[in-house]
């Protein structure tokens, strides 16, 4: 729950990830104990006869399949956290399409509305009159 709620929350430290899961390992050890409880329950009523020890094959095995129940669900947090970060920069890259749309809106309103006023004022200056041109001066 710890981790999941971590990945849920944007957390992608990958020395956090791993603590969390070593953290994990020990409270399945510890669930499991040496009496084979599980979550407060025993799996089995105690035998009347004590059984023999279970063989080094059978414990290799159990610890095989701890290894590998392990990894899956580090996969399965590293694959969590990659959807999270996908799904945010998702959201980041729509939000900041929509602010450049909005931008793109408003300038454009701004144009069309310089448009119309410079079309109803008209030319800004008349014509220039300029002064008949000066004769050069006349030989003396």
């Amino acid at each position: 729950a710890l981790r999941l709620s971590y990945l849920r929350a944007g957390g992608h430290d990958p020395h956090i990830l791993d603590q969390l899961l070593h953290l994990q390992v020990e409270a399945t050890v510890l669930e499991k104990g040496p009496q084979g409880q599980r979550r407060g329950k025993r799996t089995a009523p105690p035998p009347a006869v004590p059984a023999e020890p279970p063989s080094a094959g059978a414990r290799g095995l159990d610890a095989a399949l701890l290894a590998v129940e392990l990894e899956n669900r580090r996969l399965e947090d590293e694959l969590l956290a990659l959807k999270v970060r996908r799904e945010r920069r998702a959201d980041a890259g729509s939000q900041a399409a929509q602010r450049q749309a909005e931008e793109l809106a408003q300038l454009q309103a701004e144009v069309g509305m310089l448009r119309c006023h410079t079309e109803r004022m008209g030319p800004r200056l008349p014509p220039a009159i300029l002064p008949p041109p000066v004769a050069p001066p006349l030989p003396p």
